[in-house]
């Protein structure tokens, strides 16, 4: 019986040993929860700050401006890197804030004139730099050059927009809007989430 006994206290010496958590594997697990919870909060500050003020935004289009080529409602991905990195380019969609940006007012255009270069709408051709510039974006003719009835010369960081629906919409043209600094600009328009029948990149 002694045997036995002795026996069975062995195999709970041995369970209790297994089942013993040593000082420094429960410093281990502490800092791997560490790790953890950094990592959760970092994603969380990338979603939610860092992506929609420096990497990509979706705003909705308001208004027939941009008809055809974006519509009323339209949801779309601005992504806000090529600016700041002067990588815009002539006819690109941008999204700028024609007030400031401490305005909440934005507008949806296209690029026409670039920086340094001048403006000058005649007859209903764009000109630039003295020559006409081709380009099949607009819909329909330009029946008021506005402000780029005489020459326009854009600063270093000056862009001169234009939307595709030339008849209604409000632009570079009107003195309210005028040129858009650079530090206005607040992103590059690249995808169409919606409608689905729409769906995709955007020219």
């Amino acid at each position: 019986m002694s045997l036995k006994k002795d026996s069975f206290e062995e195999q709970e010496s041995d369970i209790t040993k297994e089942t013993e958590t040593s000082p420094k594997e429960v410093k281990v697990n502490r800092k791997e929860i560490f790790i953890d919870l950094l990592f959760y909060v970092a994603s969380i500050i990338v979603c939610i700050y860092i992506l929609p003020n420096y990497v990509i935004q979706r705003t909705i289009v308001d208004g027939p401006s941009m008809e055809s080529t974006l519509m009323d409602g339209d949801n779309l991905y601005v992504e806000k890197i090529s600016y700041r990195l002067n990588k815009l380019e002539r006819f690109d969609i941008i999204v700028f804030y024609p007030y400031g940006r401490n305005k909440e007012d934005y507008y949806v255009k296209r690029i026409i004139g670039m920086p340094g270069e001048t403006v000058q709408i005649i007859n209903g051709e764009i000109y630039i730099n003295g020559e006409v510039l081709e380009e099949n974006y607009g819909n329909g003719p330009i029946e008021e050059p506005g402000r780029a009835a005489y020459p326009i010369t854009l600063g270093e960081d000056e862009y001169f927009v234009m939307g595709d629906n030339r008849s209604v919409s409000k632009d570079s043209r009107d003195d309210k809007v005028g040129n858009v600094s650079k530090k206005n600009i607040g992103g590059k328009v690249i995808f169409r989430i919606t409608p689905f029948s729409r769906f995709g990149l955007i020219d």
